[in-house]
């Protein structure tokens, strides 16, 4: 087949159509490996809104990816038929809805067995992207990346159990993740209750908070990913804010202390070896962003990701 000129990683980054990567948009999966899957929804955002325009500007921003990856010496298009999926439904103004169809949506692309890589959109849509994975795979180990434990029972009061605060509490309740092999990284912040975050431990998870973290260092917190997690199959969440906002400032609730961009990199890159089977991104709100740094980070923590899978 001649390759259409209008598509691939070779062209410049001011050329080309803003798929990720610029890569087939399709929604034919026969053949493909993994599919980039775009959820833009900010409805279950409780501050800032407009990550609903993240999947748009992390595809813009992945022009900037030249196709190799020199620290893990892959080149992730050579070894994976990657695709474009477009964006699933999403209903503004019906959170439960729109993770039915992401749920749906996902799963149906699950059952040809593609991985999918999600771009956010807003950290509720964890909930629904789990429910796919784990329809398929079982409990999952789980590796979490934020400043927020997202274990939250309620923000709005008993008759709301979903937002961008509560998704891993619903997901543990609903036996999505495996309970002891669970772990947050980076947590950090002023929270509204003294408990708020040993309830997120007694419900299940290990957390590594971010002053643990860099008392650690990064080489140690991979060793403890691994530990972990062993062989179970992992699922990977990964909202930008566990950068710190000097590095990510384009986010909905930005927290000060975080991350640099590399160490965010370096993390990403020491999963290599886990049984990975799912990856969502999320919380990219360009309406905060400044020169576009927080969705380039992001597109480039997606090719980091692509690279794992392609070795």
């Amino acid at each position: 087949m001649t390759p259409n000129p209008a598509l691939g990683a070779h062209l410049q980054p001011f050329s080309g159509i803003t798929t990720f990567m610029r890569q087939t948009p399709t929604r034919d999966l026969n053949g493909v490996d993994v599919a980039i899957v775009g959820i833009p929804f900010d409805s279950g955002t409780s501050y800032r809104s407009g990550t609903r325009f993240g999947p748009r500007k992390i595809r813009e921003a992945s022009l900037m990816l030249w196709g190799h990856n020199p620290i893990l010496h892959v080149s992730p298009l050579d070894k994976l038929n990657l695709v474009d999926y477009g964006d699933v439904e999403v209903i503004p103004v019906d959170i439960r809805a729109t993770m039915e169809n992401v749920t749906r949506e996902v799963g149906e692309i699950l059952a040809q067995d593609v991985t999918v890589i999600a771009l956010g959109g807003d950290h509720s849509l964890a909930l629904p992207l789990l429910r796919a994975h784990a329809a398929k795979h079982g409990p999952l180990a789980v590796v979490h990346f934020d400043s927020h434990p997202d274990m939250w029972n309620r923000e709005f009061g008993e008759a709301f159990p979903y937002s961008h605060g509560t998704p891993f509490i619903r997901a543990v309740e609903e036996g999505l993740i495996d309970r002891d092999a669970y772990l947050q990284i980076g947590i950090r912040g002023p929270v509204s209750a003294p408990d708020d975050y040993a309830d997120a431990i007694r419900a299940g998870a290990e957390m590594i908070p971010i002053g643990e973290a860099f008392e650690m260092g990064t080489q140690a917190i991979i060793e403890r990913i691994h530990a972990k997690m062993g062989n179970r199959k992992v699922y990977v969440t990964l909202d930008i804010d566990a950068t710190d906002p000097a590095y990510a400032p384009g986010t909905g609730t930005p927290e000060v202390g975080g991350f640099t961009s590399f160490q965010m990199l370096q993390m990403v890159r020491g999963l290599k070896g886990l049984n990975l089977v799912g990856f969502d991104l999320v919380e990219v709100n360009p309406q905060y962003d400044h020169g576009d740094i927080t969705a380039l980070l992001a597109a480039n923590l997606v090719f980091e990701f692509l690279s794992l899978l392609a070795m």
